[in-house]
């Protein structure tokens, strides 16, 4: 007979400041069951965007469902507001529009690649994530005026252009953290210690993260295929250098090289927009009130982000439903803990990059 124990992790924990619980129980340290409960915070969003508030005011509101998604939720939103009224956006916007949404997931990625270093005890490597995400954050403060709830996106385009004088300080520090980057990368390669952490720990086989349609960097960590950005066509991904990339491991390294090697691709995206921005409007005004319905999928830094609005031609949505990815990526988690070590639990929770902000709202 084992040493068996009832661990709770959460709500809040030093390794996990989220408002979701774990109750693990374990046999010898060995995880043997494990129950979830996410349901901490309601804050009635939802509710209030098709009860309350005006259609185009939904897409300020949207954002605060969570500070470091804020782009994403705001695009998301404005995209499938755009399908029901069959508009479609100026070239120039939506060039803006990946130009904020990549740097958002850069600054997003860096700061999920720090928690999960910190999980590791590499306090040195933290420092130095968080030391150049700054350069990100003054990057996006300056194309979009604000640090946090950027509110970029408008129906019709974008509510700020990119003038000569912000194009010059973006490159600037863009350049500074490129270089940042491929150094940050060598390290994720090379480094003995996060290799003997990470590798190896958390393997999600493919035909689990099949199974329970895993999403984001979790599900190509694990050989899955799957980016919105590559069936995306409300904006000029293809065009801009998009690239999927996939790692087989299933690990945490390999969830860890996904979002390092996004960094990347997502640099070269940023730097086709800022050579190659077409000229003209970057916002127009949009006519007519939202009748039927439509749906965007837009890839989130932590995956596949689902908005589904339905209107009757008036100002108020009739409904607005959002699914997140980490609502995709929870069933995954809870399987995956079955048989781990509990000593790994908190790293193999923060290489998802859970966001209960998004999930429970």
């Amino acid at each position: 007979m084992g040493n068996k124990m009832i661990v709770p992790f959460g709500s809040q924990h030093v390794a996990l400041p989220e408002p979701v619980r774990f109750v693990f129980e374990t046999e010898n340290e060995i995880i043997t069951n494990v129950e979830v409960d996410v349901g901490y915070v309601h804050r009635g969003i939802e509710k209030a965007c098709q009860t309350k508030i005006g259609y185009k005011q939904v897409a300020y509101v949207v954002p605060r469902i969570c500070g470091l998604c804020s782009i994403s939720h705001n695009m998301a939103y404005i995209i499938a507001i755009e399908k029901l009224l069959e508009f479609e956006a100026p070239k120039r916007a939506k060039y803006l529009r990946v130009l904020a949404h990549e740097l958002d997931r850069i600054h997003s990625h860096l700061f999920a690649m720090a928690h999960v270093a910190e999980a590791a005890g590499y306090e040195n490597l933290v420092m130095y994530l968080f030391r150049d995400r700054e350069l990100v954050m003054e990057c996006l403060e300056l194309l979009t005026g604000n640090r946090v709830q950027f509110d970029y996106g408008c129906i019709g385009g974008v509510n700020r252009d990119l003038t000569p004088e912000v194009e010059k300080e973006l490159r600037k520090k863009l350049k500074k953290l490129e270089e940042r980057l491929f150094w940050f990368r060598d390290v994720y390669l090379n480094d003995y210690t996060l290799n003997l952490r990470w590798k190896g720990v958390g393997v999600i086989p493919k035909e689990m993260a099949e199974k329970y349609n895993a999403a984001g960097p979790v599900a190509r960590g694990s050989g899955v295929r799957t980016d919105a950005r590559a069936e995306f066509d409300a904006l000029p991904y293809r065009e801009l250098g998009f690239e999927m990339v996939v790692y087989e491991d299933g690990d945490i390294w390999a969830r860890n090289m996904v979002r390092m090697d996004e960094l990347l691709i997502s640099m070269r995206m940023i730097w086709n927009v800022l050579d190659g921005l077409p000229e003209g409007n970057y916002k127009e005004n949009v006519k007519g009130m939202p009748k039927g319905e439509a749906v965007c999928r837009w890839e989130a830094p932590r995956g596949e982000l689902f908005y589904h609005v339905r209107g009757d031609g008036k100002q108020i949505l009739t409904r607005m439903r959002v699914k997140t990815p980490t609502f995709s990526n929870i069933p995954v988690l809870k399987e995956l803990f079955i048989g781990a070590n509990y000593a790994d639990v908190p790293a193999i929770i923060i290489s998802f990059d859970p966001c209960l902000s998004c999930t429970a709202r």
